[in-house]
């Protein structure tokens, strides 16, 4: 946009617009005129034009018709008609058809005029601003929509993923309530010990063995309730990660045979599962 405000005055009578032309140069504006509506036009086409100030009767073209088409194709433009006819039917039309925003009377009253341009140039700055201020609207919405696009999406995705989790969640549940009681009504006797000894896992069978007056209860240590040599074979086994084999270990009476398989993968070096044969 250029710095200085552009006035456009359409008149066919020459001494009208060198009238004008005085007057508002004193106020900083850049003038460009036309002595006919089709000129107008025109110089409008070329030119960044934020007021224009129209005679309502020129030969051809009316002004009211004149600016009707300015609306069309440049609607930002501040639009007035400048007219030594008063007749109402006639400023009716001109405001109506040409949308104008005022209706100067000639001859003119210099300084209300030139208060009136004025305020022609503030009306096309809010104009422009509300313009720019819509524009930024319609960008900031798009751009929420996008992003609320995103999110949907985003959130569908995550509605996916927690699906699946929970179905594997479940299925890994039930293998694992199975797995609980296939241990725990296994008719062999079976004990886990983590690596400091500790009883933290047992079936009901083993509930049948004991050594002296101890029984094997989660949180116990195996070595209240076994002999020394079996806490050497739980610790090496740990230590090494390999399956070992206690064959005739005799408790209460009876010989067992006694694998001691160490955990393997992530649980590798935590402890030892004791089968009882």
């Amino acid at each position: 946009m250029e710095k200085k405000k552009t006035i456009l005055i359409v008149d066919d009578e020459e001494y009208v617009i060198n009238s004008l032309k005085r007057m508002l140069h004193r106020d900083g504006y850049r003038i460009l005129t036309a002595l006919s509506a089709e000129e107008g036009y025109k110089i409008v086409s070329e030119n960044n034009v934020q007021l224009i100030m129209s005679d309502q009767r020129m030969p051809g073209e009316s002004g009211t018709e004149f600016l009707a088409k300015i609306k069309v194709d440049f609607p930002d433009i501040i639009r007035t008609i400048i007219s030594g006819y008063t007749n109402v039917d006639s400023i009716t039309e001109s405001i109506n058809k040409g949308h104008i925003y005022k209706y100067f009377n000639k001859p003119w009253d210099e300084n209300n005029l030139r208060l009136e341009i004025k305020q022609c140039f503030e009306q096309y700055e809010l104009i422009r601003k509300n313009r720019e201020l819509n524009e930024l609207i319609v960008k900031k919405n798009e751009e929420l929509e996008h992003i609320n696009d995103e999110l949907v999406r985003i959130n569908t995705n995550l509605e996916s993923i927690v699906h699946e989790r929970t179905k594997d969640l479940e299925i890994q549940n039930k293998a694992l309530e199975l797995f609980r009681a296939i241990i725990e009504d296994m008719p062999l006797p079976v004990i886990g010990i983590s690596s400091d000894g500790m009883i933290v896992m047992r079936n009901k069978k083993a509930l049948d063995i004991t050594f002296g007056n101890a029984g094997f209860e989660v949180g116990n240590y195996i070595s209240d309730c076994f002999p020394s040599y079996l806490n050497e074979h739980i610790d090496r086994t740990i230590k090494e990660g390999e399956l070992d084999v206690m064959s005739d270990c005799p408790v209460m009476g009876t010989n067992f045979k006694i694998f001691i398989a160490p955990l393997i993968g992530q649980f590798k070096g935590k402890g030892v599962t004791l089968i009882f044969v």
